[in-house]
């Protein structure tokens, strides 16, 4: 079995996800977890140069650590947006390389660069030349008709000699070409072994999992044979699994706030959001798996969904879908 290193910065990780991973959604996994690594939804270096930074790249010193995942292939302008994203305060800048959107093709980026392992050094090289924070990739494990047992060592090596010491390895092709960006999130058959054999070839990277994974218990067992694990849709869809990475992963000694405590904790960064113009609809959405599994479950997330997008709805509405969980678990029975 492959030593794991010592450092453990990514033993945990929460994936970047388009329309999900968003600083409201950040802030809030923050109240469930202060260890586990973040990730932004991914920006191109050239919102990032041309566009809103305060929007695109703001954040809460609470979402720390956390890490700015860049789109794009040109090494200078990605060395130009990661030195702007270590202005801001990210920890880490992540390149993606396993992006297969359509528009992500077109931009020539993404999953389309697995074929080009030589350009993704490059802009490694001119990222790490930039910043004094890590850069790290995040790939898939081959596209197309590539063979990944070929491709990704090759590619693996290739990226290192640029700089790049931390590798986040989706365990599942990406066809670009007759799948859809969901359907590759399912379709691609996972191979873990191969991801595995990663960090035997090379010990001294630090090699992180991700894809399909849907509970600690998973995470554990991955442990075993990778430094680290990304969770994505889980921790979105149930995001009370992540409850226990602290204790379990970290060495944390606190115990994590109830769900009910996080809801409440919420409150302000609410009240505050309300205050400055947003609405009640841009928070609620990331919370709507909290209760996922527990009585009132349902009416949690009715509740939300139908009044939390009206006009001038305001943090009661919370509180309103708080007490139907309350009431809800008055009903049942103690064992």
């Amino acid at each position: 079995m492959p030593k794991p290193l010592k450092n453990n910065t990514h033993r945990v990780c929460v994936a970047p996800m388009m329309d999900w991973t968003d600083r409201h959604d950040r802030f809030f996994l923050r109240l469930i977890t202060k260890h586990a690594m973040l990730y932004t939804e991914m920006v191109t270096a050239d919102a990032v140069i041309h566009g809103n930074r305060t929007r695109l790249l703001g954040f809460n010193a609470e979402e720390n650590p956390i890490a700015l995942q860049l789109g794009g292939s040109d090494p200078e302008k990605l060395a130009e947006a990661a030195r702007i994203g270590e202005s801001f305060g990210y920890d880490e800048v992540n390149l993606n390389v396993g992006c297969p959107s359509d528009r992500v093709q077109s931009g020539c980026f993404g999953a389309s660069l697995m074929a080009e392992p030589s350009l993704v050094a490059r802009c490694v090289e001119a990222m790490t030349a930039a910043v004094s924070i890590p850069v790290t990739v995040k790939s898939r494990i081959g596209i197309d008709d590539q063979d990944p047992h070929k491709v990704l060592p090759d590619f693996i090596a290739t990226v290192h000699g640029a700089g790049c010491e931390t590798f986040i390895i989706h365990a599942r092709k990406a066809w670009l070409q007759g799948l859809s960006p969901k359907e590759n999130r399912d379709v691609p058959p996972l191979d873990y072994p191969l991801v595995y054999g990663m960090k035997v070839q090379f010990p001294d990277l630090r090699i992180v999992l991700n894809g399909g994974v849907s509970d600690l218990t998973e995470v554990e067992d991955h442990l075993v044979h990778v430094d680290g694990v990304m969770l994505g849709r889980a921790a979105y869809q149930n995001p009370y699994c992540l409850a226990d990475v602290d204790v379990e992963f970290f060495g944390g000694k606190s115990k994590a706030l109830s769900r009910h405590q996080i809801i409440e904790a919420l409150y302000p960064y609410m009240e505050h959001h309300l205050a400055s113009g947003g609405t009640l609809h841009h928070i609620t959405r990331h919370v709507l798996g909290l209760f996922q599994g527990q009585p009132g479950a349902r009416a949690w997330r009715r509740h939300l969904a139908e009044n939390a997008f009206r006009k001038g709805a305001g943090v009661s509405v919370v509180e309103q879908a708080l007490a139907l969980v309350l009431q809800s678990h008055s009903l049942v029975p103690a064992e």
